[in-house]
């Protein structure tokens, strides 16, 4: 791929985010529907691919003190505005807050799984009022409008040009030497929009100290005992900065992050570690700037054929991602960045994801642990082998493997896990 392209594939997967992204994106749904319909609606049908339902269940919602879809959907009748995106709650309030509640108790907002599409993030909104009707229609990407009809607007129907997610995918297909050559060869001015993650990710992991979010990992780590059993090192300070923030995002703060591939958790992974390494190992501006880069665009490469939603954790790709970065940090050149990534492949394929909700700093943690372990071991040309389970001498056939394993091998699993979370007693 050009550098163009690819840099133009960074600003797209890169972006703000307020709140885990599946319910963000349902509330972005709701809000093109209703500006669609024109009015406050009177009952708003949504209907949600398996994996959007499993992702927005028990995640908490910026601002409200709430977790679950229906306060989402709410509020992106009432208060979503399409152009914020994924921001889209951040006009949330208290007088909003009472409004969404409201609106809630009236019965006005029906969920249920989607039965037209076997896409894997796919939003249906439908919305009523005074005798017409609108809707939206989401699907593929978390921001990727596909149909929208009402009596407010043209109709918009792309729905055909979708195709298949693995045309799709190859037609974007990186790798990951083309990856490492791109961080560390474009030039310096044509990246230094990576910083807004390095600068968003950092103040969401600070503001998280000021609150007691989700199950507060990230300051039991730095408290006193934390700091007794992991020390007060540079591994403890980038898996106390990195779950910091992803305590506050899971737990509903009202704190913006940047996200990579529709992932506000898989941001902060790419990225905090990478930060958090390169001050306290006293790396320059230029190789900040440039792994974070790598880090992030081996994360974009790894989704594009897992997809943006699946059985396997995204904290693996994101984390997989922060490994390369690090390993770069550390003086490693192309072959030990491979080696680091066969080494997370080895150590994390077959996480399961199962949902977005606070206990994902445990995860993200994981992962980051990983990420430093297996850096370590690259820089010293310790790589895992290819007599060794999933791994092959080609790295990119290495993440095929455990891309395919997430999309394909582990789909049972996709619905062992949404049917344990759906019949609980």
């Amino acid at each position: 791929m050009e550098y163009s392209r690819i840099i133009e594939l960074i600003k797209k997967e890169v972006v703000p985010a307020v709140g885990c992204t599946e319910p963000a994106a349902v509330a972005l749904c709701v809000a093109y529907a209703v500006e669609a319909l024109g009015v406050k609606p009177e009952a708003i049908d949504v209907k949600l691919s398996a994996n959007v339902l499993k992702n927005a269940m028990g995640v908490g919602i910026p601002g409200t003190g709430m977790s679950g879809l229906p306060i989402a959907v709410a509020l992106g009748a009432l208060i979503g505005k399409s152009e914020y995106q994924l921001e889209v709650f951040k006009d949330c309030n208290s007088a909003a807050l009472a409004a969404a509640k409201e609106f809630i108790g009236g019965n006005r907002i029906s969920i249920g799984l989607t039965s037209e599409s076997d896409e894997m993030l796919y939003i249906d909104v439908r919305c009523k009022a005074e005798g017409q009707a609108s809707r939206a229609i989401i699907a593929r990407e978390h921001t990727r409008l596909v149909f929208r009809e009402g009596p407010f607007v043209p109709l918009f129907d792309v729905r055909e040009s979708l195709g298949s997610a693995d045309e799709e995918a190859e037609s974007e297909e990186l790798s990951l030497r083309e990856v490492f050559e791109f961080a560390m060869n474009v030039p310096l001015d044509e990246i230094e929009f990576i910083n807004e993650a390095r600068k968003l990710n950092e103040a969401a992991s600070e503001a998280a100290l000021e609150g007691n979010y989700g199950h507060e990992l990230g300051k039991t780590l730095s408290r006193p005992m934390g700091k007794g059993i992991f020390g007060d090192t540079i591994f403890s300070h980038i898996l106390s900065a990195t779950s910091n923030a992803c305590d506050a995002r899971m737990a509903g703060a009202m704190i913006p992050v940047m996200s990579n591939s529709g992932s506000g958790n898989q941001g902060i992974a790419a990225t905090l570690p990478v930060v958090v390494f390169a001050r306290e190992n006293h790396n320059t501006e230029e190789e900040l700037t440039r792994a974070l880069v790598l880090s992030h665009l081996t994360a974009i490469y790894i989704k594009q054929s897992l997809g943006r939603l699946s059985a396997l954790c995204g904290c693996v790709v994101a984390s997989t991602g922060s490994s390369c970065g690090l390993t770069y940090l550390m003086g490693g050149g192309y072959e030990q960045v491979a080696a680091s990534v066969k080494n997370m492949v080895a150590n994390l394929a077959g996480m399961v994801c199962d949902g977005a909700k606070p206990s994902c700093a445990l995860k993200v943690s994981s992962g980051v642990s990983t990420a430093v372990l297996s850096a370590m071991l690259a820089v010293q040309n310790h790589s895992v082998s290819s007599y060794e389970g999933l791994i092959e001498d080609d790295v990119d056939r290495c993440i095929h493997n455990m891309t395919r394993l997430g999309s394909l091998g582990m789909r049972e699993t996709d619905k062992m896990v949404l049917d344990i979370m759906t019949h609980k007693k």
